[in-house]
């Protein structure tokens, strides 16, 4: 992949700390095309809209909305998707995924990798530090957005 990761993730990090504001998962993701044009944007909002399907890939890739193919798109999100959110990178065939850190979590990104998705970890300071902070401050809310118990 071509594109510089640095300014894609500075919007998925943007989303993650507008959610953090607002007392929710401080995750943030983007979808862009292959071209760099941002298609949609968003967080977490599991808290904020007590809906737990509502991930930060999620929001992202609802509010690109709809189009004919994603074989185009980079997904940007500031943590290891999830399998919730691994799951939709597949069904859609998005071909790389640009992840902030994997550190903290680290979810079904191997898998993809595995299946031909484009991973690409950054390894973002920021992203590590936004989340070590947010388990550390909110253990029962991200064991419950992880799906396991502390």
């Amino acid at each position: 992949m071509s594109l510089d990761p640095a300014p894609l993730l500075a919007v998925a990090r943007e989303e993650a700390l507008l959610g953090k504001s607002e007392g929710g998962v401080p995750i943030g993701a983007a979808l862009f095309t292959v071209d760099g044009e941002l298609l949609g944007r968003g967080h977490n909002r599991r808290v904020q809209d007590d809906d737990p399907s509502m991930h930060a890939e999620t929001a992202a890739f609802r509010n690109a909305g709809r189009r004919p193919h994603y074989r185009d798109t980079v997904m940007v999100t500031t943590l290891s998707p999830c399998w919730y959110c691994s799951g939709l990178v597949r069904q859609f065939a998005i071909p790389h995924v640009i992840i902030g850190e994997a550190r903290t979590f680290s979810g079904g990104h191997d898998w993809l990798a595995v299946n031909g998705t484009g991973i690409t970890v950054v390894d973002d300071p920021e992203c590590v530090a936004l989340m070590e902070e947010f388990i550390a401050a909110r253990p029962e809310l991200w064991f419950e957005d992880i799906g396991t118990s502390e």
